[in-house]
């Protein structure tokens, strides 16, 4: 097995979200907010997949000893660096979490919920009891709920997994555009940021991350046929969750929608 096979595999799930009715749900700057809000947990754990594969991958305490392989270390480093401290739209350096933040402020999207609970996974502890207890969607729990086991059962293969499939790459372009005619639409709306975060995220998926997770994956797997075929169930997983993630935020404008 190998990377062509997996991506082969999960196309049927990568299918459904590409075309997934939410983003036609999409149609006011109100939508815009409840799409922002709950996004914004795919967003954040997103960058704690990525930093328990730095853990992994590279030495991260004292004393200092190389790790293994070269090539996952550079790999992992270079996503690091761009995914914990990118250039902002204003070039200055910013993790993507605090870039989508900061977007979210300029179109009056509400990040309340987003700050409390990581107020809540720092007072408990324990990132499992936090989710638990908090009032998210029961499919974001879920989602939330998967990564962290993942992390927790410390496969680096699965973890690079769950990093590489499921995450915004598979946001398609059309999203950017319904952004663009929203600014049009909606001049006292400032969507500049979140254009920015959108099309700097896909383009660095495209270009550069994409291909170093595909990499990366291939690297960590091997010739071991039980390794790929956990990728290729985590994949699955990762994508089934990201789906639950996109029908909970269309139930969710839907239900406003009905109540207006």
């Amino acid at each position: 097995m190998n990377i062509e096979t997996i991506n082969n595999r999960i196309q049927p799930q990568k299918e459904l979200l590409l075309q997934h009715s939410l983003y036609k749900k999409v149609k006011t700057v109100e939508d815009l907010h409840s799409f922002l809000e709950n996004h914004v947990y795919a967003v954040w754990d997103f960058m704690s997949l990525l930093k328990a594969l730095q853990s992994k991958l590279t030495c991260t305490t004292t004393p200092w000893f190389a790790t293994q392989n070269p090539e996952t270390r550079y790999l992992i480093n270079e996503i690091v660096l761009a995914e914990e401290s990118d250039l902002t739209k204003d070039g200055k350096r910013s993790s993507h979490y605090e870039m989508y933040i900061e977007a979210m402020e300029a179109c009056n999207a509400n990040t309340d919920g987003i700050k409390q609970f990581l107020l809540e996974v720092d007072s408990l502890k324990n990132i499992f009891v936090a989710i638990k207890t908090s009032h998210l969607h029961p499919n974001i729990k879920a989602f939330l709920d998967f990564t962290f086991r993942v992390i927790e059962e410390g496969k680096t293969h699965e973890i690079a997994a769950a990093f590489t499939f499921g995450r915004e790459d598979l946001i398609p372009s059309m999203f950017t555009e319904i952004l663009k005619n929203f600014q049009a639409n909606f001049p006292d709306t400032d969507l500049s940021k979140l254009i920015y975060y959108f099309e700097r995220h896909i383009e660095l998926d495209a270009d550069e991350h994409g291909p170093m997770a595909m990499k990366m994956i291939t690297e960590l797997c091997g010739t071991d046929a039980q390794k790929w075929s956990d990728v290729e169930e985590i994949s699955k997983l990762a994508l089934e969750k990201r789906i639950g993630l996109w029908d909970a935020i269309e139930e969710t404008i839907m239900m406003k929608v009905e109540l207006a």
